[in-house]
C-alpha cells in the first residue's frame, strides 16, 4: 500500500480499502524503522498526523473529500509550520518554532492532506548533495553510501523510500530536479511565481520556487492543483486564473516538437547517460514527437552567473539572522557587536558562510558593476536563448545530471566541483522557466533522470509529456530495496 501513488491511494481511500488513520500509522511505522539509516526526516509529527488523519476520515465520510483528503505528505524543512520546528537545516534555526504556516502548507492542509513531518535539507537550501545540513547528511535509499542530491534530498529520499506519499521541495538552481534524478522519482520546478513563496524561508528570492517531489507526473499535477495560484501575501506570485494541471495529462503527443540542446549532449555528458536518453527520445518519437537540435549558446555561463546572483541575494536575505530577534544566539556576549559576530559565526555552517561572503563582496562598492550587474546581463542572454529556441520547439529535453548519485564525501573538498553538479538545471531558474525531471533509466543499479523544460506557464504540457512517457515505461515504478 505504501508504494502506491497519490492517485492510487485516493482511490483506495474512496473505496474504503484503507482509512487515512491506518495509512498514516503505516507510514509512521515505516519512518520509525528506516529513518535512522536514511536521515530523511529531521522532525516527525505523529500526534498531529493522526489527528489530521482522523479529521480527514470524518471529512471523507461526510462526502467532502478532495484528491488529497487523508493523503500523508512530508514538507521540506524550509516551509514554516505552525507550532512545529522549522530549522532550515541550520543550527541558526535549530530552536525556531514557527507561529504560522507557509502558504504551501496552508493550502495542502485545507485540501485535507496529513503532515507526517519535516524533511532534511542542505543548510538554507545551499548545496547539491544534502551534506551541509546541521542535522547530518541524508543517505540515498538506492545506495546508502551515496548522496540523494540537494537541497531537497530529504524529501526525495522520503518519497523514493516510501516514507510518505508525496513531498514538497524547493528549487533555486536544481534542488528539486537533481535529487529527483538521483533518487529515481519525479520532480517539478514550476514557473517562477506559479507557487507562493510566503512562509518559505528565502535563499535567493528571484530564483526560489516551491514544487512537488512525487512518484509520478500524475501526482505532481494533483499537488500543483492545490499549491499553485495567486497569493496577495507574496508580491512575486503571479496573479493568473487557477488551472487544472491534470486536464491535459492524456493528450496525445502527435506533433510535439522536442529540442535537443547541442550544449547538453557534448563531451561533459557520459556516453552511457547519452545512450539512456536516446532510448527515452525514441520512446517519445514512437508516441508522435519529432526532435531537432537547438542551441543555447550562453548555457556555459549559467553556473558563474548563478554563483554571483544567488549568493548576493542570500547575503541580503540572511542578514536578518543576527542573534537579536530569533534563532541561535551565542552564550555570554560581551557587547552587541560580539553577539552579532559570534551568533552568525557559530550559527551558520561553512557553505552558508562562503556564499554570504561571496555575495557581500559582489554587492560591495566598486564591485557591483563588475560582478552583480554583469551576471544579470548574462541572465538576460540566457533567457533570450530559451526564447529563441522555443520559437522552433515546444519543449527542450536533456539530462538532469551528468551522472548518477555520487558517494558521500566525494566532492566536499572542492566547492567548485560541487557547484557544477547543477550545470544542466541552473539556467532554467535564471530564466524563470518550468522544468521537470523524471526517471529515464538505470545505470549500475542507480537511477538516471531526464529533464524537460518548457516556456513560461507550460507546466500542463510538461506534465502531459511526462505522464505519457510514464504510461509507456516503468522506470518511475521501480523502488529501492531499503
Amino acid at each position: 500500500m505504501l508504494s502506491k501513488t497519490v492517485a492510487e491511494l485516493a482511490t483506495a481511500l474512496a473505496k474504503k480499502e484503507v482509512s487515512s488513520v491506518e495509512l498514516t500509522q503505516a507510514y509512521l511505522d515505516r519512518i520509525a524503522q528506516l529513518n535512522p539509516a536514511l536521515n530523511a526526516y529531521v522532525t516527525t509529527t505523529p500526534e498531529l498526523a493522526l489527528s489530521q488523519a482522523a479529521a480527514a476520515d470524518a471529512q471523507r465520510a461526510a462526502g467532502n473529500a478532495t484528491p488529497f483528503t487523508g493523503i500523508p505528505v512530508a514538507h521540506k524543512d524550509i516551509f514554516c509550520t505552525r507550532d512545529v520546528l522549522t530549522a532550515c537545516g541550520s543550527r541558526m534555526l535549530a530552536n525556531f518554532t514557527s507561529p504560522y504556516d507557509a502558504c504551501v502548507v496552508e493550502r495542502l492542509q485545507s485540501a485535507g492532506a496529513v503532515m507526517l513531518g519535516k524533511t532534511n535539507m542542505d543548510e538554507f537550501a545551499m548545496g547539491s548533495s544534502n551534506e551541509t545540513s546541521y542535522f547530518g547528511a541524508v543517505h540515498n535509499p538506492w545506495d546508502q553510501d551515496r548522496v540523494p542530491g540537494g537541497s531537497s534530498g530529504g524529501s526525495a529520499a522520503a518519497v523514493a523510500a516510501d516514507l510518505c506519499a508525496i513531498a514538497t521541495g524547493t528549487d533555486t538552481g536544481g534542488s528539486i530536479r537533481q535529487p529527483a534524478s538521483f533518487c529515481g522519482i519525479t520532480g517539478l520546478k514550476p514557473t517562477y511565481g506559479r507557487v507562493s513563496r510566503w512562509g518559505m524561508i528565502a535563499f535567493a528570492s528571484s530564483l526560489d520556487q516551491a514544487g512537488p517531489l512525487s512518484k509520478s507526473a500524475e501526482d505532481a499535477a494533483l499537488m500543483m492543483n492545490v499549491i499553485a495560484g495567486a497569493d496577495a501575501r507574496d508580491s512575486t506570485c503571479l496573479d493568473i486564473p487557477a488551472e487544472d494541471f491534470s486536464a491535459q495529462l492524456n493528450q496525445p503527443l502527435t506533433g510535439l516538437r522536442i529540442g535537443l540542446p547541442r550544449e547538453h549532449f557534448s563531451d561533459g555528458l557520459s556516453s552511457q547517460v547519452q545512450e539512456i536518453l536516446q532510448l527515452a527520445i525514441k520512446t517519445l518519437e514512437s508516441l508522435g514527437a519529432t526532435v531537432k537540435t537547438v542551441e543555447l549558446p550562453n548555457n556555459h555561463l549559467s553556473v558563474p552567473a548563478y554563483y554571483v546572483i544567488a549568493p548576493a541575494e542570500a547575503s541580503a536575505n540572511l542578514s536578518r539572522f543576527d542573534g537579536a530577534r530569533f534563532g541561535y544566539r551565542c552564550e555570554n556576549p560581551v557587547n552587541l557587536e560580539d553577539m552579532y559576530k559570534r551568533s552568525r559565526g557559530e550559527g551558520f555552517g561553512d557553505e552558508v558562510k562562503r556564499r554570504i561572503m561571496v555575495g557581500t563582496y559582489a554587492l560591495s562598492a566598486g564591485y557591483y558593476d563588475a560582478y552583480y550587474k554583469q551576471a544579470q546581463k548574462i541572465r538576460r542572454l540566457i533567457k533570450q536563448d530559451f526564447d529563441t529556441a522555443f520559437k522552433d520547439v515546444d519543449l527542450i529535453l536533456g539530462p538532469t545530471s551528468p551522472h548518477t548519485a555520487f558517494k558521500l564525501g566525494e566532492k566536499n573538498s572542492d566547492p567548485v566541483t560541487m557547484y557544477l553538479e547543477d550545470i544542466y538545471t541552473i539556467a532554467v531558474n535564471l530564466a524563470g522557466l518550468p522544468g521537470i525531471s523524471l526517471p529515464a533509466g538505470m545505470l549500475g543499479g542507480l537511477p538516471i533522470g531526464m529533464q524537460l523544460v518548457g516556456p513560461a506557464l507550460s507546466e500542463s504540457r510538461l506534465l502531459n509529456v511526462a505522464h505519457q512517457f510514464q504510461l509507456n515505461t516503468d522506470w518511475h515504478t521501480q523502488r529501492p530495496e531499503v
